[in-house]
């Protein structure tokens, strides 16, 4: 009984009866700190994202096409070097690789685009225009930057 009375006093180590409410709000200023972090570094990383293959494209004054989905592009750089999309292609493989990419995404009539370097030789940017002409390609488009001048 001694150890009943000890407890019940509450005054040295007993339970405290009431209880804090719990805090029912959202402290969102971490939150937009966050989000403002990795805005700024999406701004920042986002036009290294659309950097393929580096070339020195011809300019012209031709307006841009419009565009709903990705297409596949092959780029020719200063080497003579064929690039399907970012990855380097023989141009042996092409036609294959390029038959097999269309067959997955829906078939011969997806937009192909061709980037060559202006100071890539002619004939090397005519070879695979008429592989892609001779496999059935029919939506070829050659790609340029626009005129500044």
């Amino acid at each position: 009984m001694a150890m009943n009375a000890a407890g019940s006093s509450g005054s040295a180590g007993g339970r405290r009866s009431r209880r804090k409410p719990v805090m029912a709000e959202i402290n969102v200023t971490p939150m937009v700190d966050v989000m403002l972090v990795l805005l700024i570094i999406f701004m920042v990383s986002a036009p290294l994202l659309t950097v393929g293959v580096p070339l020195d494209l011809p300019q012209t004054q031709a307006k841009s096409l419009d565009q709903d989905k990705n297409p596949l592009t092959l780029s020719v750089n200063l080497k003579g070097q064929v690039f399907l999309n970012d990855t380097e292609i023989k141009l042996d493989e092409l036609v294959p690789k390029l038959k097999a990419i269309t067959d997955a995404r829906g078939g011969l009539d997806e937009r192909i685009f061709v980037r060559g370097d202006k100071k890539v030789d002619y004939g090397t940017v005519m070879k695979v225009m008429g592989r892609l002409s001779a496999a059935g390609f029919r939506r070829v488009a050659l790609v340029t930057e626009v005129d500044q001048g």
